[in-house]
C-alpha cells in the first residue's frame, strides 16, 4: 500500500497494511484482525500519543525487566506482525526469550511464525513456545494455558502484549509480575495485570528498549526506587480522568 509519509495517519495506516499482510500469510487469525481495530479506537481516545502516564510505566516496566532473573517477552501473531524487529532488539538488550503464545493455535500457524524469526534464532535469539510449550497455565483450559517450562512457566517478569485477560490473571496468581501492553484501560487485562502500559505497541517498545539499555548502568537499589512507588490502580484511575478530560475539552473543528 502506498501512502506517503506526509499523510496524516500514515503509521496507522501502515500498521493496518501490517495486519492484513500476516492475516493473508497465515501468521494471523481473523480474530487479530479485529483486536487491532478495537485497540486503534482507544488509542484515537488518548491522542495517539505516549502520554506522560504511559511512560510513567513504561519507565516502572523497563525497571523490572531489568532487575528480573527469567524475563520473558510473550508475543502472539498481531504483536509479530506490528512489531517482531522491534522485540528482538529488546530481547537482545535484556538477554533474554521471546515466546510464542497464541489462542488460535496451529501447527501451520506455529511454523509461519517460527519462519518470521528464522534469521534472529540464527543469530542468537531465544524463540521458545513452538516445539517446547509442554506445561499448563493452572486456570487457563484453553491453548494460550500452553507454555514452556523454560520460559513463561519459570519466569518471573512477563511482557504480555495485546494479552488474554484470562491468562494474564492467572500469571498474577502464579506469582509473576504481568506487564501489560494495552490500549483499553477497562480491559480485565489491564486491571489484573501487575503493570499496564496503556499505549501503542509499536510506540511503546522502542521506549522500554531505551530505558532497559540506560537502566542497565544502574544500580539494583536506584531500580528499585523506580518501582517500589507504583500503583496499577492509580495508573489506570490516572489514564481514565486523561481520557474523560480530552473528550470534553478536544477541538472538534
Amino acid at each position: 500500500m502506498m501512502v506517503p509519509e506526509s499523510h496524516p495517519r500514515y503509521k496507522s495506516l501502515l500498521n493496518r497494511d501490517r495486519i492484513v499482510e500476516a492475516f493473508e500469510s497465515g501468521v494471523l487469525a481473523k480474530g487479530g484482525m479485529i483486536a487491532h481495530g478495537r485497540g486503534e479506537t482507544f488509542d484515537y481516545l488518548i491522542g495517539e500519543n505516549t502520554t506522560d502516564v504511559a511512560l510513567n510505566s513504561i519507565k516502572v516496566s523497563a525497571a523490572l525487566l531489568v532487575l528480573a532473573e527469567n524475563p520473558v517477552i510473550s508475543v502472539n501473531g498481531n504483536s509479530v506482525a506490528l512489531a517482531k524487529d522491534e522485540f528482538v532488539e529488546l530481547a537482545k538488550e535484556l538477554n533474554g526469550k521471546i515466546e510464542v503464545n497464541l489462542f488460535y493455535r496451529t501447527t501451520e500457524r506455529e511454523e509461519k511464525i517460527k519462519d518470521v524469526f528464522e534469521n534472529d534464532i540464527k543469530n542468537g535469539i531465544v524463540l521458545l513456545g513452538i516445539d517446547n510449550a509442554d506445561k499448563q497455565i493452572p486456570g487457563v483450559d484453553h491453548l494460550r494455558g500452553k507454555v514452556s517450562e523454560s520460559g513463561i512457566y519459570t519466569s518471573d517478569v512477563i511482557l504480555v502484549p495485546l494479552e488474554d485477560g484470562d491468562r494474564a490473571e492467572a500469571l498474577v496468581k502464579m506469582g509473576k509480575t504481568v506487564i501489560a501492553i494495552d490500549l483499553n484501560p477497562l480491559s480485565r487485562t489491564a486491571r489484573k495485570s501487575t503493570i499496564s502500559i496503556i499505549d501503542e505497541l509499536t510506540r511503546c517498545i522502542p521506549l522500554i528498549t531505551e530505558y532497559v539499555t540506560e537502566y542497565k548502568k544502574m544500580d539494583r537499589n536506584e531500580l528499585l526506587k523506580i518501582v517500589e512507588s507504583y500503583n496499577n490502580e492509580e495508573n489506570l484511575r490516572n489514564i481514565l480522568n486523561l481520557i474523560s478530560k480530552r473528550l470534553t475539552s478536544v477541538d472538534l473543528i
